[in-house]
């Protein structure tokens, strides 16, 4: 398997690289992508980037992202520190008269 394998499905990435990025084993990245602690976003290109796209994980304020093109070749592979992320909550504003 390469790197990165487009699917039906969707995207299989190589767990190993992951892994690697975020200096944990792949048996730890699973269990932390199960119990929700790595997370990951995939973005289509459009325009000039039409057949391209952004896969992003994120794990304890870290971001791996890697650009890859239509046949799972990885074009570029960037680390970069992201906020974490924090549940999001509603407020309710009360208006006195």
């Amino acid at each position: 398997m390469t790197a990165v394998t487009i699917t039906t499905a969707g995207f299989e990435v190589d767990a190993t690289l992951i892994a690697a990025a975020f200096a944990i084993d792949p048996a730890t990245l699973q269990a932390r992508m199960r119990a929700g602690e790595v997370t990951s976003v995939c973005e289509a290109g459009v325009d000039a980037d039409l057949g391209r796209f952004r896969l992003t994980f994120r794990h304890a304020g870290r971001a791996l992202r890697l650009t890859v093109n239509a046949d799972g070749e990885v074009l570029a592979r960037a680390m970069f520190p992201v906020g974490v992320a924090k549940a999001n909550h509603t407020s309710s504003t009360r208006r006195g008269k």
